[in-house]
């Protein structure tokens, strides 16, 4: 490269799955990528990136970057390939199916995806048409928010809350569920404001998290007993009397059967279920009502077992019972993303479903590809999975039950394409692989689910060696497919100006040409944004839900309450028996889920998957801090090194994910024991319901 090249700064928005969706400026010199740095244009990335994002030119230049089409030579599971050309790929892949298409129905494919890339376009756009045209089975995305997004519509409307740049104002703040620092280390700054100006900031959680060490106070709970705790809150703010019993009367529906509801809590009773000392429930539930601004970070980690979506409706009910809507500062978050009026049915043309096309839960990926549910009996599934299409997800790491996942993947009668940046444990499994650009190499729109800006993001280089983005990609298949229709061959610029075109209030003045002008721009809301200071509520009724009909109509509890884990020491003891300790397994610090997990940098940080328990649970089974352990229950187990530890408490395990299988030491990771058991609400994964116990490895295992 020239010395001479010219240097230029590149509008880019971070594509992965984190509520800060941060503004990035890429500077380029000629066609390479330099430096990435954070937008310091943008408040809430506030000058500063991740630990993992920071690193992202590693990502990009990464020598273990899939080049070029390949066809597999192995077995499946070796991930043994040789180079094919684009052309050859595509007609592989479009023969196939028109095979498949013609000898069992279109619904014998399935397109697998989610979050590997946050951008509109390349997430949620051509994928979409492409698949609705084909007739294609249609995916349930439900591994991660699924649940709470249901349970907090119930009583909210939609996923819209506090501005996250108002927990500045805050004098209390409950971090109910969330490792702030780090899965949403931009909302930290705003915290620490708080903190700095005399807010306490108590942190809800199985486990002494980085961020439940840097608060005022943890509590450790046990998982997934919030909702009862909630309900125990609330079963004293209501009984002393500690109401905003004007906002009640004036934006709430259902008041009174839900104080009749909450006598069956008394904090005596959660504490026996929560493992929190009564005292402690009871001192929480006073300060919370009494103590104004209060907000609420409620995050997904606390939603992902059998009750989880009730749970999250129960905690939603909080502020509307203390007013803590009415204040800056004040009220409950969850996501942002609901804010965001844009045009999905434009970008996605669900019009064009055939009637009568099935969906498959993506939680039960194991089932559908082996065609037999948990108890061994046929599923069902007519017909069946015969296509496997996966692009944005590595399902063989991240998936449930992964044991039965990777029997199905293994089928030689299944033609599995994988659509990747690297060679993950999916595409191990491949028939085909296909190049996937980085986020520096692409265009794309963005929203956040942290933050209340849209955002665009340009490319910043061309892409490397034959690498495609989605779009284009899908632009292929349908021709190659034959399919005419205009709508599969849309530009991205055209997709753009589709999915921003909106009447609503919220959208006024975004437009294509202001975001590539400036980057971002903020939702035409007001600052400081106070949703429901006077109720206005998008739910039926218009006013917060503590009675929902609509739950009613579906035959769910129309009140908050309590639903236990399916596998839990109260609710299923002969299980707890056998297995004794409940398994959480959050984000590692320097992992997303499981992108990051393949560059060195940030697994050398990490070292090594581990399993952490208290000296309490450890002693008994004469382990000790560095021995090699299983980590096992009747789905499966995985080996790990132990850590004994008092960051979590008596009872609770914790291994941090989402490791990938091939850097595991024995080929499994944390997903080996988790079920395919989904929640009450939303259909959601049930990742962190899962008994286990743990032993010395022996030299027999």
């Amino acid at each position: 490269m020239s010395s001479a090249s010219p240097r230029r700064i590149v509008h880019a928005t971070c594509p992965h799955d984190c509520p800060d969706t941060c503004a990035i400026a890429v500077t380029v010199e000629g066609d390479r990528a330099v430096k990435v740095e954070a937008n310091p244009a943008h408040s809430t990335t506030n000058g500063f990136l991740c630990a993992k994002v920071s690193k992202y030119l590693e990502r990009v230049y990464h020598p273990g970057r899939v080049t070029e089409p390949m066809r597999r030579v192995g077995a499946k599971g070796e991930g043994k390939f040789e180079p094919i050309s684009w052309e050859t790929a595509i007609q592989t892949i479009t023969d196939h199916w028109k095979a498949l298409i013609a000898e069992y129905g279109p619904q014998s494919i399935l397109p697998y995806s989610y979050a590997g890339t946050m951008g509109l376009l390349n997430s949620q756009g051509l994928d979409r048409r492409f698949f609705h045209r084909m007739g294609a089975s249609l995916l349930n995305r439900t591994i991660c928010a699924s649940a709470g997004a249901a349970g907090y519509k119930a009583t909210i409307g939609a996923s819209i809350g506090t501005d996250p740049e108002s927990f500045a104002a805050a004098r209390l703040i409950l971090i109910w569920g969330s490792n702030t620092l780090t899965s949403n280390v931009h909302l930290w700054p705003y915290i620490l404001k708080a903190m700095k100006q005399g807010a306490r900031v108590i942190t809800i959680d199985p486990y002494k998290t980085r961020t439940a060490a840097a608060t005022t106070e943890h509590l450790a709970i046990m998982p997934g007993t919030d909702g009862a705790l909630a309900l125990g809150l609330m079963h004293v703010i209501i009984n002393e009397g500690l109401t905003d019993q004007d906002y009640i009367e004036r934006y709430t529906i259902g008041f009174d059967r839900l104080r009749e509801r909450v006598q069956a809590y008394p904090p005596a009773q959660v504490a026996a279920i929560t493992g929190l000392p009564e005292a402690v429930i009871i001192k929480l539930a006073r300060e919370y009502a009494t103590t104004r601004p209060a907000a609420i970070r409620l995050n997904y980690g606390l939603q992902r077992h059998f009750g989880g979506g009730m749970a999250v409706r129960t905690i939603a009910c909080l502020p509307a019972l203390v007013g803590a809507w009415r204040d800056v500062g004040g009220g409950a978050l969850l996501s942002t993303s609901g804010t965001y009026p844009l045009n999905y049915p434009a970008l996605e043309r669900p019009d064009v479903i055939p009637p009568g096309t099935r969906t498959i839960n993506m939680i039960r990926l194991g089932e559908a590809l082996t065609n037999r549910n948990e108890q061994g009996l046929p599923a069902g599934y007519d017909p069946p999975v015969k296509a496997l299409y996966v692009y944005n997800s590595n399902p063989a790491a991240v998936a449930p039950d992964l044991a039965q996942v990777h029997e199905g993947l293994k089928r030689e009668d299944l033609f599995t394409v994988v659509h990747e940046q690297f060679f993950t444990d999916t595409t191990d499994y491949a028939d085909i692989v296909l190049p996937a650009t980085t986020q520096l190499e692409h265009f794309d729109l963005h929203k956040a689910y942290g933050h209340l800006s849209v955002m665009v993001n340009e490319p910043a280089i061309p892409p490397l060696a034959e690498a495609r983005p989605n779009t284009e990609v899908f632009r292929a298949l349908a021709k190659g497919m034959g399919y005419t229709e205009d709508y599969l061959f849309d530009s991205d610029d055209t997709l753009a100006r589709q999915v921003l075109t909106s009447n609503h209030p919220r959208m006024e003045g975004i437009t294509l040409e202001t975001l590539r002008e400036k980057g971002f721009v903020r939702l035409n809301v007001p600052q400081p944004f106070l949703p429901f200071a006077e109720g206005n509520f998008p739910t039926p009724s218009g006013k917060c839900e503590f009675y929902s009909e609509s739950l009613e109509r579906q035959g769910i509890d129309p009140l908050p309450t309590y639903l236990p884990p399916r596998e839990d020491r109260l609710s299923n003891p002969q299980l707890a028996e056998r297995y004794p300790l409940a398994l959480i397994s959050p984000p590692a610090h320097n992992f997303l889920n499981s992108s990051f997990v393949n560059q060195d940098s940030l697994r050398k940080v990490e070292k090594e998957p581990i399993v952490e328990i208290h000296p309490w649970d450890a002693a008994p089974r004469q382990i000790e801090t560095g021995m090699t352990v299983k980590v096992f229950n009747d789905r499966g187990e995985f080996r790990v090194r132990v850590k004994v530890s008092e960051r979590t408490r008596p009872g609770v395990a914790m291994a941090p994910g989402v490791w990938w299988n091939k850097f595991s030491p024995d080929g499994h990771n944390v997903n080996y024991t988790t079920s395919q058991a989904v929640t009450d609400l939303g259909e959601g994964a049930t990742f962190y319901d899962n008994l286990v116990d743990i032993a010395i490895l022996r030299t027999e295992d």
